[in-house]
């Protein structure tokens, strides 16, 4: 009995993925798995499938982290994916509902075919407006699938914000702390093709390319206040940025020497954290440079008060110090540490 190429295909999957299928692909609707071509060689569901198995979606953790010592708490871990062992994942996928060395052969004969469209396929499953790649007239990115590169991160920062947002780009020509609007469509925006939390505290990112920098940020949802917490020596103090409140969009005023202008945070007596809002209220207003009145308005303290998303950004540490570039410095155990001094500041 001769097979034609989507007999081939189809039978030699079926077998894989009749149990696969029905749990891990996503209802269409979701995201815009729904471009993916259904003329093509490789049933759609299918082409769904493998995509997502190229993302390591069903592949158990432990074969991605084979020891707990390799990803300690609070770090991150940036690595490359070969993607000679994604191809072989398909392929023993694939294999499985071969029945003879005919079937294999023909097999064998589509593989380029099926990574062509699965090529395709991977970036649609997580296809966003805001970092799509090059697409033909349908809307379906073009080009064959990149170097696949990612991170993961264990930390308590996963757990507490689940909302993370991640950027990645592939040069790394703006400043640390400017202000990227959230549906940014910067020609070098990195696409990100799967994101998602393992565990509690274990984020996975995987990006299509090779970012030179990565930015992971606190979630914008809602409004933020709070202060800073400062070091010195061995003691922890608390302390509030000063803004001009009627150019608030320009930041924080400086001293002479570029540094941020700040005010310390009074404390209620025998209160350890409880924040005395009155007298804190009163060193805003007296503060130069804040253009505050006889008086303060609730609109002026929330703008003094005002904490914007904390971004941390991972770059070249081979970039000098002295130009506006991040050199990783702080590990996430300083991260942990500040969590630390905010503690002790607080009082808790």
């Amino acid at each position: 009995m001769q097979f034609t190429s989507q007999q081939a295909l189809t039978s030699a999957i079926s077998a894989a993925t009749k149990m696969s299928v029905t749990s891990q692909v996503h209802a269409v609707g979701e995201g815009v798995e729904d471009q993916i071509d259904p003329d093509g060689v490789v049933p759609a569901d299918i082409a769904r499938f493998l995509a997502r198995l190229r993302l390591l979606e069903g592949v158990p953790f432990n074969y991605l982290v084979p020891d707990a010592a390799m990803l300690p708490i609070e770090t991150v871990r940036f690595f490359y994916v070969d993607r000679n062992w994604l191809d072989a994942l398909v392929q023993g996928a694939l294999s499985v509902g071969t029945a003879n060395s005919a079937d294999r052969e023909q097999l064998a004969g589509l593989h380029p075919i099926i990574r062509q469209e699965v090529d395709v396929a991977e970036r649609l499953v997580r296809m966003k407006s805001a970092d799509a790649p090059a697409v033909d007239a349908a809307g379906r990115p073009i080009g064959v699938a990149g170097p696949m590169t990612g991170f993961l991160m264990r930390s308590r920062i996963v757990s507490g914000w689940p909302g993370l947002h991640v950027r990645a780009y592939s040069t790394d020509t703006r400043p640390d702390d400017k202000t990227i609007p959230e549906m940014d469509t910067s020609p070098d925006r990195v696409r990100l093709l799967r994101m998602e939390r393992l565990a509690p505290a274990v984020l996975l990112v995987l990006f299509d390319g090779v970012p030179a920098v990565v930015h992971v940020e606190e979630p914008r949802s809602g409004v933020q206040f709070g202060v800073r917490v400062k070091q010195t020596g061995d003691t922890a103090s608390a302390v509030v940025p000063l803004r001009d409140v009627t150019k608030p969009n320009n930041g924080p005023l400086k001293t002479a020497t570029g540094v941020d202008r700040t005010i310390p945070v009074p404390f209620r007596s025998r209160a350890p954290g409880v924040i005395n809002l009155s007298a804190l209220a009163e060193s805003l207003r007296t503060a130069s440079g804040t253009n505050i009145g006889t008086t303060i308005d609730s609109a002026e303290f929330a703008t003094e008060m005002l904490r914007f998303p904390i971004r941390q950004v991972f770059g070249d540490t081979e970039v000098d110090p002295g130009i506006d570039a991040f050199v990783a410095t702080v590990p996430g155990v300083k991260l942990l540490e500040s969590f630390k001094l905010a503690q002790k500041v607080l009082g808790v």
